[in-house]
């Protein structure tokens, strides 16, 4: 009993705050995130209106999420987790879906995503070991995002996917730094969650084990660890099925079907789709575009989405900032735990920029992968502790680029509200 006590208070100092600095860290975004959220769905019905299916807002498909969990196939297990987030915003709006069950639902995601916020300052801070002068800029950074600004008040897979992803890499850096395995159940814990939500990140949950301690160079370890993935692929496997009633062959129909849709996109070149959507969206809001939409049944609404960048200064800051994470990942590469974030993110480069899955919106997938950059930046900066004016340098350019990422998602917001105060 008393060994489960400790387990227990161990996650609980992991998921939430558990010194001061970290408490008003997390409390800063909570409000900050809370008030934004607060506001649209107390005001404004663009968070969940039963009479809007999808794309309201960059193409999140909030009703279609929360009324269901999303697609099976892509979202195997996102059923059952949002029938609990569904009734709980119920249990608040005494069965209404109206201005409290949306604020329960902006609230809940409020919260996975300043959760998600500390995680990367709980990794900054004891993990990479960056000075509170380094780490508070980063999460700020970070915390202005357009990814993590919309998914602060927006019910999607994605909101609780960048939280899962966050916790599960902040464990298991904690792991690899004290040279221990992830345990068994802690393994197949966090594939059927995160892998669950979105199947595809099944993978991401691997990454680490590959580099655990002598994992090659013993064959009782190797088979340990092997043991380990298959037994965390069977489990999930088995509640995937179970979910379809074990009519896999739905499965290969509807992801071919799926990817059809999602990968046949030619109006804008690649190369840009990949600057502006893959790598610009998800951290700087571009231009805006209106557009008619209709339900199917005789509803017609207005939806709102993002077009590719229309200056220069966009893609030089993309440019300028990926230059960085690259040269983050040259400088620090023996380090295993730069590794598992690059390998992490390269996943998603396959399925979106290689495969093209999405890529024309992948803006909205940015829950899967933004967390990386800043930590990168971090393992950069740490790596030049002892170089001061090559620190002062990346000092610099980070200012520049938080300065015009700050001010840009700022007057894009304002942009957005209109469009809530204009349509919603």
């Amino acid at each position: 009993m008393s060994k489960f006590k400790t387990k227990f208070i161990y996650l609980f100092k992991l998921i939430f705050p558990s010194t001061g600095i970290e408490l008003i860290v997390f409390l800063f975004f909570l409000v900050a995130y809370g008030y934004l959220g607060s506001y649209i769905a107390i005001h404004h019905k663009i968070i969940f209106d039963a009479r809007i299916p999808w794309d309201a807002y960059f193409s999140f498909d909030n009703k279609s999420i929360v009324m269901t969990g999303g697609s099976f196939e892509r979202h195997p297990l996102s059923y059952y987790f949002f029938n609990w987030i569904r009734e709980l915003a119920l249990l608040f709006s005494d069965g209404k879906m109206d201005g409290n069950f949306r604020f329960v639902l902006a609230w809940l995601s409020n919260l996975a995503v300043s959760l998600s916020v500390l995680q990367i300052f709980k990794y900054l801070k004891n993990i990479i070991g960056l000075p509170l002068i380094l780490s508070i800029p980063l999460i700020l950074f970070f915390g202005g995002f357009s990814t993590t600004i919309l998914l602060s008040f927006t019910p999607e897979n994605f909101t609780y996917t960048l939280f899962l992803l966050t916790l599960f890499n902040h464990y298991a850096a904690i792991k690899l730094k004290k040279e221990e395995k992830i345990p068994a159940l802690a393994l197949a814990f966090s594939g059927i969650t995160i892998g669950g939500l979105t199947v595809t990140n099944i993978v991401k949950v691997f990454i680490p084990v590959i580099f655990e301690k002598n994992l090659f160079k013993s064959w009782k370890k190797f088979g340990n660890a092997a043991f380990r993935v298959i037994f965390t692929c069977v489990c999930f496997i088995l509640l995937y099925l179970n979910r379809i009633d074990f009519n896999y062959q739905n499965i290969f129909s509807k992801t071919n079907e799926q990817y059809e849709k999602f990968s046949n996109v030619n109006a804008t070149p690649t190369w840009d789709m990949i600057l502006s959507y893959f790598f610009g969206g998800n951290i700087l809001f571009s231009n805006f575009i209106i557009r008619d939409k209709h339900n199917m049944s005789g509803y017609h609404y207005k939806g709102i989405l993002m077009d590719v960048y229309s200056s220069w200064i966009p893609y030089f800051f993309i440019t300028l900032f990926l230059t960085m994470l690259l040269w983050s990942y040259v400088k620090n590469f023996r380090n295993k735990l730069v590794q598992v974030l690059m390998i992490s993110f390269v996943a998603d480069l396959i399925i979106h920029c290689l495969m093209r899955f999405g890529l024309h919106t992948s803006f909205i997938y940015g829950g899967h992968f933004v967390f990386v950059y800043p930590l990168l930046l971090g393992w950069l900066f740490y790596s030049y502790r002892q170089s001061p004016k090559t620190l002062f340098f990346l000092t610099a350019a980070f200012c520049i680029l938080s300065a015009y990422l700050l001010t840009n998602n700022y007057l894009r917001m304002t942009e957005f509200f209109w469009f809530l105060e204009t349509y919603y």
